[in-house]
C-alpha cells in the first residue's frame, strides 16, 4: 500500500513537473508576441516568474537548479550567437565592425574602472579584488541584449553594431576574470596580459569558425536532403564550440563567426534557404529553414534559463550592502553614457534617440553570474558576497532595459516597418 502511495505521489509530481514546463512555454510565446505592444521584453516577464517560483511563494527550491542554470545558460547562448550569425550579413558587418568593437572595448573598460573604484571605497578592497569585481560586474550580456535586439525596430547599421558589441562583451568579460584571478601582478602586466589575450582568443575564434564553416558548406549539398540535417547542424555547432575551448579561442565568438560564414557563402545559401508557396496562391516566399529550427530551440532553452535565473536569485546585497549596490549601479550608468558618447565616431550616421536606446542596453545577465561563481570558487568563501552584487547589478541594470524598450516603443510607430529594417521574429 505504501508503495503504491509513493507511485501514485511521483506521478503526480511528474504531472505538475510537466504542467508547469507547459505554462512556461504559454507564457513565454504570449509575452515574446506582447512586446511590441507593452515595451516589456519577454526576458523580463521570464525572469519575473522565476522570482515568483522562487524568492517570492517557494514553489521551487532554487537549492534544486543552482547547478542546472549555468549549462542552460551556455545552451542559450550558444544558439543565440548562432541564430545571430545566420541573421548577419558580411559586409554589413565588416563595415560596422569597428564601431561595435570600439563600443565594447569603451564600455567594459569605463565600467569595470568605475565599479572598481567604487568597490575599493565602500568596501574596503584593495585595488586587485576590486578590479575583480569591476571586471564581473562591467560587462553587458549577450544572452539577453541579443533577444531583445531582435524586437527593436532598428536600422540595419545600428542593429549590427549593437549585436557586434554584445558579442565582444561576453569575451571581454570572461579573458578579464580570468587573467585578474590567474596573475597576481597588478599595473601594466595584467594590462599586458589581457590585451594579448583578448587578441588571441579573436584570432583563435576567427580562425575556427571561418574554417568549420567553409567546411560546412561544402558538406551541405550532400547533407541537406537528408532528414534532420538541422540537428546534424546543431550538433556541428556544439563540437565547433567544444574544440575552440580546448585550443584556447573563445568558443561563443567562434560560434557566432561559424553562422556568419555559413550564411555569407552563396553555396551554403542556396542550401540552407528553401522556397515555401506563397499565401492564396501567390509568389513563393523564402524560408530559411535553418534559421527557423535554431530559432525554435533558442526560444525553449531560453525560456528556462531565464527562469531558473529568476528562481536562483538573491536579494540579499539590496538588504547589506545597498550603498555599494548603488555606488555600482551608478558607476555602471555613468560608464556606460561616457562609452556611448565617446564612440560615435566609430558609428555610422547615428541619430540621438538611437544613442540613446544604445545608452539604456546595458543589462547584465548570465555571464555575470556564472563569473561571480567562479570568482567565489577560486577566491573562498569570503567572496559570497560578489554573487549578492552580481544579482543586484542583473536586476537593476534589466529594469533600465525595460525603460529604453518602452522609450523605443513611443518613439517610432509600430507601423509600417521600414523595408530597409525588417524586424526578426524568433
Amino acid at each position: 500500500m505504501g508503495e503504491l502511495r509513493s507511485v501514485r505521489g511521483c506521478l503526480m509530481s511528474l504531472t505538475l513537473f510537466f504542467g508547469l514546463l507547459g505554462g512556461l512555454l504559454v507564457l513565454a510565446f504570449v509575452a515574446n508576441r506582447l512586446v511590441r505592444r507593452t515595451g516589456v521584453p519577454d526576458v523580463l516577464v521570464l525572469m519575473a516568474t522565476g522570482v515568483a517560483l522562487g524568492p517570492v511563494f517557494h514553489l521551487v527550491d532554487p537549492t534544486k537548479f543552482a547547478g542546472v542554470t549555468h549549462g542552460f545558460g551556455t545552451l542559450a547562448l550558444i544558439l543565440i550567437l548562432f541564430e545571430a550569425g545566420l541573421e548577419l550579413d558580411l559586409w554589413q558587418t565588416l563595415r560596422h565592425f569597428p564601431g561595435g568593437f570600439l563600443l565594447a572595448i569603451l564600455s567594459y573598460a569605463l565600467s569595470m574602472a568605475l565599479i572598481a573604484a567604487v568597490a575599493h571605497e565602500t568596501l574596503a578592497l584593495s585595488i586587485r579584488p576590486a578590479l575583480i569585481v569591476g571586471a564581473v560586474l562591467g560587462g553587458v550580456s549577450s544572452s539577453v541584449t541579443l533577444p531583445v535586439l531582435q524586437h527593436l525596430l532598428l536600422r540595419p547599421n545600428v542593429r549590427t553594431t549593437l549585436m557586434i558589441e554584445a558579442s565582444l562583451a561576453d569575451i571581454l568579460s570572461v579573458l578579464s576574470v580570468a587573467v585578474l584571478l590567474g596573475l597576481p601582478a597588478t599595473g601594466g602586466a595584467v594590462f599586458a596580459g589581457l590585451v594579448h589575450g583578448f587578441f588571441m582568443e579573436l584570432g583563435i575564434s576567427l580562425v575556427f569558425g571561418i574554417v568549420a564553416g567553409i567546411g560546412w558548406s561544402f558538406l551541405l549539398p550532400a547533407l541537406s536532403d537528408q532528414r534532420f540535417w538541422q540537428v546534424l547542424t546543431f550538433g556541428a555547432v556544439l563540437v565547433l564550440y567544444a574544440v575552440t575551448a580546448v585550443a584556447g579561442g573563445g568558443p561563443l565568438f567562434a560560434v557566432l563567426v561559424f553562422g556568419l560564414t555559413l550564411t555569407n557563402i552563396p553555396e551554403a545559401r542556396k542550401r540552407i534557404e528553401l522556397r515555401a508557396p506563397g499565401p492564396a496562391g501567390g509568389p513563393a516566399e523564402p524560408h530559411i529553414s535553418l534559421l527557423a529550427f535554431h530559432a525554435e530551440l533558442s526560444f525553449l532553452v531560453r525560456t528556462f534559463f531565464f527562469v531558473l535565473i529568476g528562481v536562483v536569485v538573491r536579494f540579499a546585497a539590496f538588504r547589506t550592502q545597498w550603498i555599494a549596490v548603488l555606488g555600482m549601479f551608478g558607476a555602471i550608468l555613468v560608464g556606460r553614457w561616457l562609452a556611448v558618447q565617446a564612440s560615435r565616431i566609430g558609428w555610422r550616421d547615428t541619430q540621438g534617440w538611437e544613442r540613446e536606446l544604445a545608452f539604456w542596453l546595458l543589462p547584465r545577465g548570465l555571464i555575470t553570474a556564472v563569473l561571480a561563481l567562479e570568482a567565489g570558487r577560486v577566491l573562498g568563501g569570503a567572496w559570497d558576497f560578489l554573487l549578492d552584487l552580481a544579482f543586484a547589478a542583473i536586476v537593476l541594470t534589466n529594469l533600465c532595459l525595460m525603460v529604453g524598450t518602452v522609450r523605443e516603443r513611443h518613439r517610432i510607430p509600430v507601423s509600417p516597418v521600414p523595408e530597409t529594417a525588417p524586424p526578426v521574429e524568433l
